[in-house]
Formats: structure tokens, sequence, C-alpha cells
């Protein structure tokens, strides 16, 4: 996974065993079709952030992940279950910031959407993910 632009503090916060979840905006990055969609879900591998060569002197900082099989789900039908996004008008806002942490229940309710079908343990190759 890559988040921020590739910065690697963001990524220093995150451990092995932690559920992600991606939402995008558009089909592609700087794109001004709406997509407006989660994308993928996965557990974070065990491991540190490392460097990746993109090539044109672009070399951002990643994180391994076990994806799960998912199907992308679009928000707008979960804006009013979503806790992340309770009382809020202008939704939106809190994605710039690039990572964030999310309740349980919205994790599950985005899984659930995705047909991701979160277990409540998920072997990521080394690392083990219980769901409370």
């Amino acid at each position: 996974m890559q988040v921020c632009h590739g910065k690697l503090a963001p990524l220093r916060r995150i451990k092995p065993g932690d559920c992600v979840v991606y939402y995008s905006p558009t089909p592609e990055f700087g794109g001004k079709t709406k997509l407006q969609a989660f994308t993928a879900i996965g557990i974070v591998k065990a491991g540190t952030p490392y460097q990746f060569d993109m090539g044109g002197g672009f070399v951002p900082f990643r994180r391994d992940v076990g994806w799960l099989p998912a199907q992308a789900a679009g928000i707008l039908p979960l804006l009013g279950k979503l806790e992340l996004s309770a009382g809020i008008k202008n939704w939106g806002y809190q994605f710039r910031f690039g990572l964030f942490e999310i309740s349980e229940h919205d994790l599950r309710l985005v899984a659930a959407a995705m047909c991701a079908g979160m277990p409540e343990r998920y072997d990521a190759g080394d690392v083990t993910c219980s769901i409370r």
C-alpha cells in the first residue's frame, strides 16, 4: 500500500494486523470523473515501510498488505449508516487527510458492502488479524 503521495510518517502509524480500506474519489488519480467508492480492503502484513522506485526519481514508501477479494462499493448509500459521516454534511473533507482511523462498526459495514466478508480471524501470510 502507498498513502499520502508516498510519505513515510503515515505508514509508521499503522501496524501489522491493522485492517485498511481504500477510498477512491475518482477512477484515476487527478481525474474529474466521480467514483466515490471503497475500492480495496486488506490486512497489513508483518514488516516495516520500505521504498519502491517508480521511475522518474519518484521513490515513495510502501507497506505490504494481504488484500481480500472484494468489489468496489459506493459510499453514497452508506453515508446514513457510517459513524464517520454521522451528522457531517461535508463528509468528504476528512478523506483529504489521506489516512485516518475508522470504527470497527464502519469497517464491518464497508466490508459487507464490498462483499469482502471480514472474518473473525484473517491470516494475511505471517500476520493473523483478530477482529473484536
